[in-house]
């Protein structure tokens, strides 16, 4: 089999439920971008501070597979067989969080992005994944798209921040703080 169909060269694709779109449509622009943050989990997990986190960090891709599956599907298409997102999903997340933030010290003012190739990496993947978590809203506004998705997405963000200050620990960067210019 050829990775071209050709199918997609008039600017429309198809979602799971075989109804055809135009590549511009919303829903097709929510998945792209979960396909995008996904890429950049996948830089994160290359990095070398985070090699003891790597199994947690395919596990967070294995999730964005699911929710890009779950958002190329056809509203109300119940028999597509594909992955499920578990509140567990959630939760696995918050406690890694956890877990990280009880080493950190306590967050006193904004930080700036920056101070190493691997953190930029990292708030490079936050800031994506709250771009996707827009997006999706924008999209459920619109259609039905699962809770849980909406979920799952605002806790990867809250945990890439998290994991961006743990990643400068480990690797002795000093956080540089926002001053504002007053």
């Amino acid at each position: 089999m050829k990775i071209y169909t050709k199918t997609g060269d008039q600017g429309i694709t198809s979602l799971l439920g075989g109804v055809r779109v135009p590549k511009s449509d919303l829903r097709i622009d929510a998945y792209g971008t979960i396909d995008e943050l996904n890429s950049y989990l996948g830089l994160l997990r290359d990095q070398k501070v985070n090699s003891m986190r790597s199994d947690f960090l395919k596990e967070i891709q294995d999730r964005l597979f699911t929710i890009g599956a779950d958002l190329a599907t056809v509203p109300g298409k119940d028999k597509v067989k594909k992955p499920d997102l578990h509140a567990e999903d959630v939760q696995s997340l918050e406690n890694e969080m956890d877990m990280m933030d009880a080493q950190l010290p306590m967050l006193t003012a904004f930080i700036l992005p920056g101070g190493h190739q691997s953190v930029s990496f990292c708030h490079l993947a936050r800031t994506v994944c709250r771009r996707s978590e827009r997006i999706v809203v924008e999209l459920a506004s619109l259609e039905p798209v699962s809770e849980l998705v909406i979920q799952y997405l605002n806790r990867l963000s809250d945990y890439l921040f998290v994991l961006g200050r743990k990643m400068a620990q480990e690797l002795e960067i000093e956080e540089v703080t926002w001053k504002p210019r007053l």
